[in-house]
């Protein structure tokens, strides 16, 4: 195997032409050139150097590997360059993959902050719902995937299956418990009740989020005793708190959706029994170690906190 160590001993020997002016100029020893250049020579299999008394000539292939010497070592000396500012947070590339609610609230201010403490690094943002988000990241379509869970269902799933987590291969960065709330048309009779149990609102037509946040919705209403009439489906929230408002129906969202939505027409409620959602970032072991994903990690989490 050629190492750059060896080419940049084969330049100076060419440019001098002695072994003791190449060491002289790159600080080390005559016998440590002679050796490297047999090393050189043994890894290119064919004689490089051309040894007649004091004098040192280029075979061809020796002169063939100079002139390619100086493009691979610009070369490596522009990675290790590329490589130190991705270390040093002065560059690099941060792919984010989020659900709209964690979109418009969190990613923001996450991303603001990153950008004035790093302004070269770039982040691009792509919405997805999980679990389409964290497939993303697993395929390497992401490098951070911002997802949400509901624990009781997910551990029941798990102990139904027998089998591990669904995040078990992933670095898990929690982020926040999102409570969820009820959402009625002002004009509805519990519209002022302040805090409703989820079975009063069993003959209710509904108005359902994404797949996810679906399923769970049917599962907290079959455990209160009625399976909810479902009349109208989106994964977008101001079209579900717009059919609110215009008295279609109720629903179940979380309090991050509602931050970034005008609920005009729409009263919330607390619900009973109270139902939170896990909202985290996900990335992969070895991306956790890279400097602009722990970064943005690190600002998710603060803008989570506030």
């Amino acid at each position: 195997m050629i190492e750059a160590r060896h080419l940049r001993v084969l330049r100076a020997v060419a440019a001098t032409g002695s072994f003791s002016a190449a060491a002289r100029e790159l600080g080390c020893t005559q016998p440590a050139v002679s050796q490297q250049m047999k090393a050189l020579e043994s890894a290119a299999g064919t004689p490089l150097l051309i040894r007649s008394g004091r004098e040192m000539r280029l075979t061809e292939a020796g002169r063939a590997l100079v002139r390619h010497a100086g493009g691979i070592l610009a070369g490596l000396t522009a990675a290790e360059e590329e490589v130190a500012a991705i270390a040093g947070l002065r560059s690099g590339r941060v792919r984010l993959v989020s659900f709209p609610s964690g979109s418009s609230t969190l990613v923001p201010m996450a991303l603001a902050e990153l950008r004035a403490a790093h302004p070269g690094t770039r982040v691009s943002l792509v919405e997805a719902e999980p679990p389409g988000s964290v497939e993303m990241l697993r395929s390497g379509d992401c490098e951070i995937a911002l997802a949400f869970r509901y624990p009781q269902v997910s551990a029941a799933a798990e102990a139904a299956s027998g089998g591990g987590g669904e995040w078990d291969d992933l670095v898990l960065r929690p982020l926040l418990s999102d409570r969820l709330v009820g959402v009625v048309p002002e004009g509805h009779k519990l519209a002022g009740a302040g805090a409703v149990g989820i079975a009063e609102l069993a003959g209710e037509p509904w108005i359902a989020g994404c797949p996810r946040c679906r399923g769970h919705l049917v599962e907290v209403c079959e455990s209160e005793g009625f399976t909810p009439r479902i009349d109208f489906a989106t994964d977008d929230y101001p079209t579900v708190v717009g059919l609110v408002g215009a008295g279609l129906g109720v629903a179940v969202l979380p309090e991050l959706a509602l931050e970034s939505v005008r609920t005009k027409g729409a009263t919330t409620l607390e619900v009973e029994p109270a139902v939170r959602r896990e909202v985290v970032a996900l990335t992969l072991p070895d991306l956790a170690r890279v400097p602009a994903v722990a970064a943005t990690l690190d600002r998710l989490e603060r803008a989570a906190r506030r």
